[in-house]
């Protein structure tokens, strides 16, 4: 657990997408390229195949009590900030390893801005 948080630590830290304000709209669409067959978010999101993404920011992980998260997740001690889940879109083995999303992450800081900018709009 503390390799984990410090790899968050260390990921956030170094992220340059962390305050940026990105695209809502382009949000949506890689949201819906890459994240929307396993996660919901909106009116009504549940979680399915991965849990659903409604208020992530200010969440601890592993916390939405409709899904069966990964011990990994559920001991990581994080919770979703912009940082933290930019360094997690970047790479989410290194930040939590032995976690269940089955995803090699995004290369793109704007990527992850739009992502983010989406995800807000759900708090």
């Amino acid at each position: 657990m503390i390799q984990a948080t410090l790899a968050v630590l260390a990921l956030a830290l170094l992220s340059p997408s962390a305050e940026a304000a990105g695209d809502p709209r382009a949000g949506k669409a890689a949201f819906d390229r890459k994240c929307a067959s396993c996660h919901k978010v909106g009116p009504g999101a549940r979680s399915g195949f991965g849990p659903q993404l409604n208020g992530i920011v200010g969440r601890k992980a592993g916390a939405a009590s409709d899904y069966p998260y990964s011990n990994a997740m559920r001991g990581a001690g994080i919770v979703w900030s912009d940082n933290t889940l930019a360094a997690f879109l970047r790479a989410p083995e290194q930040v939590v390893p032995g976690n269940k999303m089955r995803f090699w992450g995004i290369g793109s800081a704007r990527q992850i801005d739009d992502l983010l900018a989406y995800l807000r709009q759900f708090q």
